[in-house]
């Protein structure tokens, strides 16, 4: 269902946006629909995005290596000797 909403736009504005839409061959309704459709649709994109990195964030990430072992093995000097 689509609804009228009411914009108040300088003169200026609102005479270059009327010549740019009849450039493009389109109304200034259908100009401003189009435009907010594209940020609402980017906003709903980032916002998915952003609950699978924080997501992704939450998990362990195993950046390999085999750990340092005990503090015997880790402080051993023996082979700098």
């Amino acid at each position: 269902m689509k609804q009228n909403i009411t914009l108040a736009l300088d003169q200026e504005i609102l005479k270059a946006a009327r010549v740019y839409a009849a450039q493009q061959g389109t109304s200034i309704s259908a100009l401003l629909a189009e435009n907010l459709r594209e940020k609402v649709e980017q906003q709903r994109h980032y916002e998915q995005s952003r609950q699978i990195a924080l997501a992704l964030l939450d998990q362990a990430w195993s950046l390999g290596g085999s750990g340092i072992g005990d503090r015997e093995t880790l402080h051993d000097r023996s082979a700098l000797r």
